[in-house]
């Protein structure tokens, strides 16, 4: 009787398989990468990677940059930033379709859409694979001289997801390429990396995001406001810019916003309930109680 092979043996072939092919590192430099390229930096993981890949969309805010600089001073593996342009000029760029002549915006970032109705929509999301997987899938191809037409694998994507987002993690679409989650493999929490960093005596990262990413919680607004004004500044600016441009749009009457509520961002109040004097009950944490 053949004994049947359950998805960690797999997953653990598949290691053994890859682990002699060049590794690759996607650095989003927040928390998880960050720790991920330290960790194989200081020999903790393994083998170490052929190159980290960073994807600039230009949008990123200046503490992220500043702690980039930081971060390639510390790996002994080289650094690529690589980019598809400017994330913020080709949201607001008015172009003309060659099939109808009709003006239009290509939108990429998943903002909110007030229709004319008054209910909410949401934009067509295209700035993570347009602007982040797609470029770092050329450089791979580049370091990793793979040929065109490849059908086997000959690469391994390291991808600094934790278990707390685990439901993120996907295999590659392409069969060139392995894709490979360490952080998952230590069984490492996005608390746990934080934590790692402290005791290793490293400084904390940022968190990593385009200043203008409508998937911005109201803390991290907040903390944007209050941290890094000129940085919230241009994602009030942004937001301006994509919804004239929308008008400009010769079949799109929904008007973009940055914040589920369809306010303007400069509108918003983020300050927290103990900011506005509000006695905190529950220390701003669910522990489950919500549904009893």
């Amino acid at each position: 009787m053949s004994k049947k092979t359950d998805g960690s043996s797999k997953f653990r072939d598949e290691l053994e398989q890859y682990k002699h092919l060049p590794h690759f590192l996607s650095l989003g430099a927040g928390v998880q990468s960050s720790t991920l390229a330290l960790m194989y930096a200081i020999g903790e993981l393994h083998p170490m990677p052929e190159a980290a890949i960073f994807a600039d969309t230009q949008a990123e805010p200046q503490s992220v940059y500043r702690w980039l600089d930081w971060l390639k001073a510390q790996l002994p593996y080289p650094v690529h930033i690589v980019t598809a342009g400017s994330l913020e000029d080709s949201e607001t760029q008015i172009l003309t379709s060659k099939k109808t002549g009709l003006k239009y915006r290509k939108t990429r970032i998943p903002a909110f859409g007030k229709n004319p109705d008054g209910s909410k929509g949401i934009l067509g999301r295209g700035c993570t694979v347009d602007f982040k997987i797609n470029v770092i899938k050329k450089k791979v191809k580049e370091l990793a001289k793979v040929p065109r037409g490849c059908k086997e694998v000959v690469a391994v994507q390291c991808i600094g997801i934790s278990t707390d987002e685990f439901q993120r993690m996907k295999p590659s679409r392409d069969p060139w390429w392995y894709s490979r989650f360490p952080l998952i493999e230590a069984r490492m929490s996005r608390k746990s990396c934080l934590d790692w960093m402290e005791a290793k005596g490293y400084p904390l990262p940022p968190r990593s995001a385009c200043v203008f990413c409508p998937f911005h919680s109201n803390a991290e607004w907040r903390r944007l406001k209050n941290d890094e004004p000129a940085e919230f500044e241009r994602a009030v600016q942004f937001e301006k810019k994509i919804q004239k441009a929308n008008e400009q749009h010769e079949q799109m009457r929904s008007i973009p916003y940055l914040h589920s509520s369809l306010i303007p961002l400069s509108e918003i109040d983020f300050r927290s309930d103990t900011d506005r004097g509000q006695q905190l009950l529950w220390n701003e944490e669910c522990e489950g109680m919500c549904g009893i």
